[in-house]
């Protein structure tokens, strides 16, 4: 064989082990809503699994891209589903315009404190929850539950007569439905937008998480907050989310990296959930907020107005949403 042709064999050689080292190698984008870098929990999360991917040595990157960079909070979801995203933190209920079962994980009342949370998650409400996401082309890596309470500008919100002619904000179709029955104005909007909206007098309230009321500093706008307390109305499903056309062109390695590392992030995320109620209502009380919770009698108000107006209009309108709410309230 001349010297050339040996030239020209290793040549092409040389290059498709290149090319398949590089084929090998991956970036993936995460994008999510909250500020990075600022000790909010489900950034915290995303922070987890870029680090435990990058130490499983896997020829696996993940940028992370906070507070909105790089898609509107809502249009997540299409942009997993179309391949354009590929992991996001992601409130769940943002995307029940497309898939209405998604709203039970963000029924008032459904959820009873973060150990039944906990419980739901190996739950067959669960399953099926999941098996939705899966079929729409999106692949669950971690679980995660906040708690979360009512905040307000005019007056504390505690019974139901308390949120009469407030205008406010409710994170999602099934907690708007409950306080309209109470009497509530609404103005739908992401709970990045919130703050500003009570400073330019758009909202008198708002309902979200633990993590957004202190990660957003809507301490500044609020004269009162309405903690979860012993009787949490507000419970909503934030798990990490990806894009199974992504998911698909990774090897077993890097996919086995990715869970274990969801994994990871699930368990930094079931510790500190309580923890969240914790920290937002000592950051309220230091800002001069008033905090209350509610009383058993006036959270069975709530419910009570839940059960003729979200859980009714759910279980009557939503595709099997009835055998839903029946499988999330058998978990005890």
């Amino acid at each position: 064989m001349s010297i050339f042709k040996k030239t020209m064999i290793w040549t092409v050689a040389f290059a498709f082990v290149s090319v398949a080292g590089y084929a090998s190698a991956a970036t993936l984008k995460a994008s999510h809503q909250w500020p990075g870098g600022k000790g909010d929990v489900r950034d915290e999360m995303v922070q987890i699994i870029a680090k435990e991917v990058a130490k499983a040595n896997v020829d696996l990157e993940i940028k992370i891209y906070p507070g909105k960079s790089l898609f509107k909070p809502k249009e997540q979801w299409g942009a997993m589903v179309k391949g354009q995203l590929d992991i996001s933190a992601f409130p769940l209920d943002y995307a029940s315009g497309r898939h209405p079962q998604f709203s039970a994980t963000l029924m008032p009342g459904l959820v009873k404190n973060h150990a039944h949370a906990q419980r739901l998650n190996d739950s067959p409400f669960m399953d099926d929850i999941k098996k939705i996401i899966n079929d729409a082309g999106v692949v669950v890596l971690a679980d995660g539950w906040l708690a979360g309470g009512f905040a307000s500008k005019k007056q504390c919100i505690l019974g139901p007569e308390t949120m009469a002619g407030q205008v406010t904000r409710a994170a999602g179709p099934a907690f708007e439905q409950m306080l309209v029955g109470a009497g509530a104005s609404i103005s739908s909007m992401s709970s990045a937008a919130i703050y500003q909206a009570m400073q330019t007098g758009v909202l008198d309230a708002a309902n979200t998480s633990s993590g957004s009321f202190v990660s957003y500093r809507i301490y500044e706008q609020a004269t009162c907050l309405t903690a979860p307390g012993e009787y949490a109305l507000w419970f909503m499903y934030e798990p990490i989310l990806m894009s199974k056309k992504s998911w698909d062109k990774l090897n077993k390695a890097q996919q086995d990296a990715l869970m274990a590392a969801g994994q990871k992030a699930e368990d930094y995320m079931a510790g500190e959930a309580a923890g969240l109620d914790d920290k937002m209502v000592e950051v309220y009380k230091k800002a001069g907020v008033e905090v209350v919770t509610m009383t058993a009698e006036q959270a069975a108000a709530w419910k009570a107005i839940a059960q003729e107006t979200s859980y009714k209009n759910f279980s009557e309108n939503v595709p099997g949403g009835k055998e839903l709410i029946e499988k999330a309230l058998a978990v005890e």
